[in-house]
């Protein structure tokens, strides 16, 4: 049968529906497949970004060897090794005075004059009495003479020479009893000079001349002068608990002073109280500085400089790796790429570093600033360069 031209027409016409059919299809599947591609590579993805949201980033410091600082510096006073107030021993009036503030005085010196007229008079009236009861005394005993030697021969009785021998004992007595009160007139006559009782320096003058002066140290009196001896000062330390192990007697203490920027002065640990005081924690300790040239003023303020004895393995941190949780202390390490909390024992605060004396190593690589939520097994990268030492 002889094709004509309309079946070669529908001929085409199928194969091109049949190819386009095949497109479609093609089309299709490939839109499926780059769908379901894309969404495994977008759940990769995903995925990928979660596990890498999880790994916190942390930097780390590792521990320095040693304490940064060997020294505790407290605040401290300077002190006369000596200082007294000088009183008068005496009433009167002040007639003179020969050494005024300042004035460096040896011991023995004279420093003032007190005019007394009451308590000369005082003396004078005792010496009478004095001398009144030692005639009568000198009666007495030669009338109770007479009568032991008469009561012999019988001339007197018992009884009266009894009475003189009484007497002559009564009379006695009230001598020795005027003799010591002439003694201590003379005593408080010889108060009219004041002397100073040791070598020093006159740091307080009370008085002038003409001033009335009352003996005594009671309230109501002030002291004429104050000596201060300053050849050796003393310094008192309240030294806190925590640094009790630095005041050792013997040992070196050294003391700066804000006046004397580039100078040091060297004192020595002479005693403490070898008692925490229970109010302030703290112990109380003497420094003894020498002060021959008298550079050193006292009531000075001045930082002192202990040392601190070797802790041996301890290690130093940061304050800012410290975590605080209920189980103590801790500090979160790295290790293997995982967080790890370590308990540790501190030693000294030093305030922007602490001293570790158990549970770290130099070694150790410790978080800064760790979150409050970490917990062991976390993972963590580092990131930024591991710090040697401590800041």
């Amino acid at each position: 049968m002889p094709i004509t031209k309309n079946n070669r027409e529908r001929k085409g016409s199928s194969r091109i529906g049949l190819l386009l059919v095949a497109g479609a299809a093609l089309a299709l599947g490939f839109a499926i497949y780059s769908g379901i591609h894309g969404r495994v590579k977008a759940e990769s993805n995903l995925r990928h970004e979660t596990e890498q949201a999880a790994v916190s980033d942390v930097s780390v410091v590792r521990p320095k060897q040693g304490a940064p600082h060997e020294e505790v510096i407290l605040p401290g006073a300077t002190q006369p090794f000596i200082r007294s107030p000088i009183y008068a021993r005496t009433n009167g009036y002040l007639v003179k005075w020969f050494h005024d503030i300042g004035t460096r005085v040896k011991k023995g010196e004279l420093l003032a004059v007190i005019d007394t007229p009451e308590v000369d008079k005082q003396l004078e009236q005792a010496r009478a009495d004095l001398e009144s009861a030692t005639a009568n005394l000198a009666l007495a005993k030669r009338t109770a003479d007479r009568w032991l030697g008469l009561v012999k021969t019988r001339s007197v009785s018992q009884q009266s020479t009894d009475q003189a021998t009484d007497n002559h004992s009564a009379i006695q007595a009230s001598v020795n009893s005027y003799a010591a009160n002439v003694r201590r007139l003379e005593d408080l006559v010889s108060f009219q000079k004041v002397y100073a009782p040791f070598d020093g320096i006159v740091t307080v003058r009370n008085t002038d001349i003409g001033w009335l002066i009352d003996a005594g140290a009671n309230s109501t009196n002030r002291e004429l002068f104050q000596l201060a001896q300053i050849d050796v000062l003393r310094v008192f330390v309240a030294v806190p608990e925590v640094y009790s192990r630095a005041a050792r007697v013997g040992a070196t203490a050294t003391l700066t002073l804000d006046e004397f920027p580039n100078q040091t002065f060297r004192g020595k640990i002479t005693r403490t109280s070898n008692s925490i005081d229970m109010a302030s924690r703290t112990l109380n300790t003497e420094i003894d500085v020498d002060n021959p040239t008298g550079q050193l003023l006292p009531g000075a303020y001045v930082h002192v400089h202990l040392q601190l004895p070797n802790q041996g393995r301890s290690v130093t941190v940061p304050a800012n790796t410290l975590l605080f949780r209920s189980q103590g202390l801790q500090v979160g390490v790295v290790r293997n790429g995982h967080s790890q909390l370590i308990p540790i024992t501190i030693g000294v605060d030093y305030g922007a570093t602490v001293e570790v004396t158990s549970g770290l190593t130099p070694e150790d690589q410790v978080i800064i600033n760790p979150s409050d939520s970490l917990i062991s097994g976390t993972p963590v990268r580092l990131v930024g360069p591991t710090e040697g030492r401590t800041q």
